[in-house]
């Protein structure tokens, strides 16, 4: 796969060198390896190291068959490295003069704790470059054919970390608030605590029939959405016997997913409804 893509000159004529002894902290975007930035791979046909998560598809490091391959995953209730061992392995490698590429999962700065490698390389004095990367709450819901903005929905969207740093229910997080608040609401890595946040989320006024849909590995082949809603999302769930990683999404854009099956519909699949949201007139039309 690295030799098919001859990058084209960049706005200056050139792309960005990654140097040595710099560390370039990436987003693979959500899974599809076609979402990622060509500055992205860029960096992967640059580098000596590449440091990866566990939600980086193996298909992406093809793109640097010239690097050593390091996993540095963090997964809930999985043996996973420290924090603080990442963020200092990464200074240690940059202090050995080697080309290293951070590559994170959708976005380094969205839930990745790239803030935080970012500012221990800095106080470290290592040089940086952030790469930003599609987000699996804007791009995996693309995929699904759920509008994460819609101006007949919604003119706010809410994201949410499902855990905190002690992989338990965000216990900061104001439940009653999120639900007066969020038109919208999208919520990573909240598979293990659904039940927790259906209960909060009810118990602070949402419908038990609002819309929800849980999109799990988002972007891959193996991508599976199951449409339910808030008040049977845990039941539902359970009975799908889905599996992390994966995106909630609550709120009534995910209706817009009867029409915008974009996968489906290229699969022969007609569209279930062709106004979901009840306009009574075409699309178009304001």
């Amino acid at each position: 796969m690295s030799d098919s893509l001859s990058l084209p000159a960049g706005p200056m004529g050139q792309w960005p060198a990654l140097e040595a002894g710099w560390v370039w902290l990436c987003g693979a975007g959500p899974g599809d390896p076609g979402l990622l930035t060509l500055h992205a791979v860029n960096g992967l046909r640059q580098a000596d190291v590449v440091v990866y998560d566990a939600l980086v598809e193996d298909t992406i490091l093809d793109w640097a068959p010239q690097a050593d391959h390091i996993y540095a995953g963090k997964r809930g209730g999985r043996p996973s490295a420290r924090q603080a061992d990442i963020s200092l392995h990464l200074v240690d490698l940059a202090k050995q003069g080697k080309r290293v590429l951070r590559l994170k999962g959708g976005d380094p700065f969205v839930f990745g704790r790239g803030g935080e490698e970012a500012q221990t390389l800095i106080q470290h004095a290592i040089p940086i470059r952030i790469i930003p990367g599609i987000s699996a709450g804007i791009g995996g819901l693309a995929y699904a054919g759920i509008p994460v903005t819609h101006r007949d929905v919604n003119q706010a969207v809410t994201f949410v970390t499902g855990h905190d740093q002690t992989g338990n229910a965000p216990s900061s997080l104001n439940w009653q608030a999120i639900a007066d608040g969020a038109q919208v609401l999208v919520i990573y890595m909240g598979m293990k605590h659904a039940p927790h946040i259906a209960t909060a989320l009810l118990e602070a006024g949402r419908p038990a029939d609002e819309p929800v849909a849980v999109v799990c590995a988002a972007t891959t082949p193996q991508q599976t959405v199951l449409e339910t809603t808030l008040g049977e999302m845990v039941a539902d769930i359970a009975n799908a016997r889905l599996e992390p990683p994966a995106i909630l999404c609550i709120g009534r854009s995910v209706l817009m997913r009867q029409v915008l099956d974009w996968q489906g519909l290229m699969a022969g699949i007609p569209p279930r409804n062709l106004d979901p949201l009840g306009r009574g007139r075409p699309a178009e039309t304001g």
